[in-house]
């Protein structure tokens, strides 16, 4: 589909879900990271067209992720990632610009549909 995506998540089982889904809907250029820190060095380094982030993780956390890299472009695109309540946090990346945000458990369909609205 000639985009790239960067998956961020601690849990290499909430990548593999995700990457699954999209994989099958057709998206093969996937990058990963591990962590905030990780994400951000990969954000520079890869420059991919959606990052699809968690909030919780350690090192740094995706809300100071989020704020790293939409610091250097302002106009990157991430959607965050939350379990069920994680309100405020969701909020607070809104806030900070993330462009949507996906609740855990992830159900296939709302992945996709998140995608293919944030990356038009």
């Amino acid at each position: 589909m000639g985009k790239k995506i960067m998956l961020v998540d601690d849990a290499a089982f909430m990548r593999m879900t995700i990457k699954n889904c999209l994989t099958k809907a057709g998206y093969d250029d996937l990058i990963e990271a591990a962590d905030g820190q990780q994400a951000v060095e990969t954000y520079d380094a890869e420059h991919p067209d959606l990052v699809i982030m968690d909030i919780t993780m350690p090192n740094m956390d995706g809300i100071q992720a989020l704020q790293a890299i939409k610091t250097k472009d302002a106009g990157a695109k991430i959607v965050m990632c939350s379990a069920m309540g994680q309100e405020a946090m969701v909020v607070e990346a809104i806030k900070l610009g993330a462009m949507d945000f996906i609740v855990k458990p992830f159900k296939p369909d709302r992945i996709l549909q998140t995608v293919q609205k944030v990356l038009g």
